[in-house]
């Protein structure tokens, strides 16, 4: 039986130091195990600080108005009801299937995104803006790139986009469509940069998904889903087609000769 004691000793022993480390970080709070402890649940990561970008309309926000905007409330209300039923046309608006609206009271965003259907609208305090969420596409003008083996081409390509969040879309870039269009050209020739001109050439796929990739998140914070990016063309110096043009030819007649 002595055998059988010494370890029940040993877990009694460390269940007491367990309980006076919770007691003394209780009763006195300036110990430095209770400031270990603070610190250790309180503190965020120096990544998880630097990633918090400053997007609105992520998440609902408790708007508190004053009296002044509860009195024009009232006055809308008082209008659409003295104007009854030629007020009809300015409360309801009508969204389609493929698009989601966005409503502002008085310069504050009402709600992440309504419809698709009838929405109700108070006239003069309310604004709305209607956003298209089926996918887009447009051209990449061609972009001369220096690639990492210091050959100059010229490639063109496709980017094909949606809104998936459209109160972030709306709220957090003026002009969603043609910043993601500048965006893809800066990416574009910083992507193709760092790759060679055989890799490009032999495996697009790849290169094309690295792309996507890097605009996907970039735009993330203005709520813009990049689905897919293809090459269109990927034009060569001539001197360059020349070039391999004939060591092409110089190979074929080796092996013929053999």
């Amino acid at each position: 039986m002595s055998h059988l004691k010494i370890p029940m000793i040993k877990k009694a022993d460390s269940l007491m130091d367990n309980n006076d480390d919770h007691l003394e970080a209780h009763f006195y709070p300036n110990s430095p195990k209770r400031a270990i402890n603070r610190d250790m649940m309180h503190r965020p990561s120096v990544r998880s600080i630097s990633e918090m970008p400053n997007i609105i309309g992520v998440q609902p926000s408790e708007n508190k108005h004053d009296i002044c905007s509860y009195i024009l409330c009232a006055l809308s209300w008082i209008s659409v009801i003295i104007f009854f039923p030629f007020s009809l046309p300015c409360i309801f608006r009508v969204v389609q299937e493929y698009e989601r609206a966005v409503i502002f009271r008085l310069g504050c965003l009402k709600k992440s995104s309504c419809g698709p259907g009838v929405i109700f609208i108070l006239p003069c305090i309310e604004t709305v803006t209607k956003v298209d969420i089926r996918t887009v596409s447009f051209d990449v003008a061609p972009q001369e790139v220096l690639t990492k083996d210091s050959v100059t081409i010229s490639v063109d390509a496709v980017v094909y986009y949606r809104v998936f969040n459209p109160a972030v879309s709306v709220a957090n870039v003026e002009n969603a469509q043609e910043s993601t269009r500048l965006l893809a050209q800066t990416s574009l020739r910083n992507v193709l940069g760092q790759k060679s001109l055989s890799e490009i050439l032999a495996d697009r796929e790849s290169v094309s998904r690295a792309l996507r990739e890097c605009l996907d998140e970039a735009t993330d914070p203005w709520g813009i889903e990049v689905e897919r990016v293809e090459f269109k063309d990927v034009r060569l110096p001539v001197q360059l087609q020349r070039a391999m043009a004939t060591e092409a030819e110089a190979a074929r007649e080796a092996r013929a000769k053999v």
